[in-house]
């Protein structure tokens, strides 16, 4: 009561006008209630209750602040602090019910009403909390929040998080989660599967039934290329490549964590491919870069052909978390193994007498900074002072230096 009082007494609050209206409707639901529960058990203490709201409301509210349409019956103890309604007072009466109609609007909670009850249904949410509160986890997902809205993207959402941690920890955790699943009536299905294109079949995680229906993920090489790339070079590395692009593609579209780091977009931060504008400049990029490095191979210039996949792989490896992940994680393998198509062209360059040199930037970012550019700095991940992403390849060619680009947690 103490609260409540408090909480009505505040001046010009939004809030205590919420709570004014709140008791005056309870009130009246409670009057309602008692007329047609005559033997009620709670009737004694219902009525209490009702003389303590009276109490509450009429110590809080000036009469100027009540509108007439709260009023109760005549017999109503409020009657002798309301105002009498005049037919000089109508058109007040009238401003005073539209600014109690239109009010709320100015009430904004991030979170819907609606969205609070949906996320209370979500079955799998303890197991996320379970997942993103261990530390073995949280040292490389950094502080998370949960957005999914029901229990099917629920799902996606904590598989998406283990591939973004070594996965060795990946695997004894994902064992942990599948036996809480089973405890809330849940079983793990492995045909129940969405398949994305891939450059092998690779299974990633199960699907459940039961109390809660939800996909697992089966990377396949009977899928086709994600139709945005537009194959027009089926050579063994430009089919390679198209694939691992199309995985990419596929899980931006699906992972609202995914950010890009990409200097040909945005030179200045990293940025979240949920903004739609970000998405599109960043997917177009990935695109073009990866049709110049179809085009490139036709020519037979083989350094023409190195440059062109020097920027695909800068744009493969500009696709970021925040924290950027582990290197031994799923994602991290997968981009390590992007990265070992460069290995190809260089020998290609080195065999028409070219001089080529590569080199991946990581380690202590004071050991290597001479040989990068345009660098980011980043507050959280990995190990203060050293290389957290390395975005682009330090390369020579000839004489042309091409510097390279990381990302580094600061000291």
């Amino acid at each position: 009561m103490k609260h409540l009082s408090k909480l009505l007494a505040t001046s010009n609050s939004d809030l205590a006008w919420v709570l004014r209206l709140g008791l005056h409707g309870l009130r009246t639901q409670l009057l309602t209630a008692l007329e047609t529960s005559a033997n009620d058990p709670g009737r004694e203490s219902c009525e209490e209750l009702l003389k303590e709201i009276d109490l509450l409301l009429k110590s809080n509210i000036p009469p100027s602040q009540i509108s007439p349409t709260l009023s109760m019956e005549n017999d109503s103890p409020w009657e002798d602090i309301l105002e009498p309604i005049a037919a000089a007072q109508a058109e007040k009466s009238s401003q005073i019910n539209t600014e109690i109609q239109v009010k709320p609007k100015k009430i904004k909670p991030e979170i819907s009403q609606q969205e609070i009850i949906e996320l209370k249904k979500l079955k799998l949410e303890k197991i996320a909390h379970s997942l993103i509160s261990d530390r073995d986890i949280s040292n490389y997902i950094g502080e998370y929040k949960i957005c999914s809205k029901n229990d099917a993207q629920l799902w996606d959402e904590i598989q998406y998080l283990l591939l973004r941690v070594p996965e060795k920890i990946a695997n004894i955790r994902q064992k942990k989660i599948l036996k809480l699943a089973g405890e809330i009536g849940t079983i793990e299905n492995k045909q129940n599967l969405k398949q994305l294109p891939f450059i092998r079949t690779e299974y990633l995680y199960p699907g459940l039934t039961g109390s809660v229906n939800a996909q697992g993920l089966l990377l396949s090489d009977q899928i086709d290329f994600d139709p945005r790339l537009k194959l027009v070079n089926s050579d063994a590395e430009n089919v390679f490549l198209g694939k691992l692009v199309s995985t990419y593609l596929k899980f931006i579209d699906t992972d609202p964590c995914l950010h890009h780091a990409l200097k040909s977009v945005d030179r200045f931060g990293v940025r979240s491919l949920q903004s739609e504008s970000e998405k599109f400049k960043y997917v177009a990029a990935l695109v073009e870069r990866f049709q110049r490095v179809q085009l490139s191979s036709e020519n037979r210039d083989p350094i023409t052909a190195l440059c062109a996949k020097l920027d695909l792989d800068e744009a493969i490896h500009s696709l970021v978390y925040l924290p950027p992940v582990e290197r031994y994680s799923w994602w991290g393998k997968l981009q390590q193994e992007a990265r070992r198509t460069l290995d190809i062209a260089v020998a290609k360059a080195r065999e028409a007498g070219n001089q080529v040199q590569i080199r991946p930037l990581w380690g202590t970012y004071a050991d290597i900074y001479t040989y990068s550019k345009d660098d980011l700095r980043l507050e959280t991940g990995g190990i203060p002072g050293e290389v957290s992403a390395c975005l682009r390849v330090y390369a020579k060619i000839n004489d042309e230096i091409l510097p390279g680009r990381v990302l580094f947690r600061a000291s």
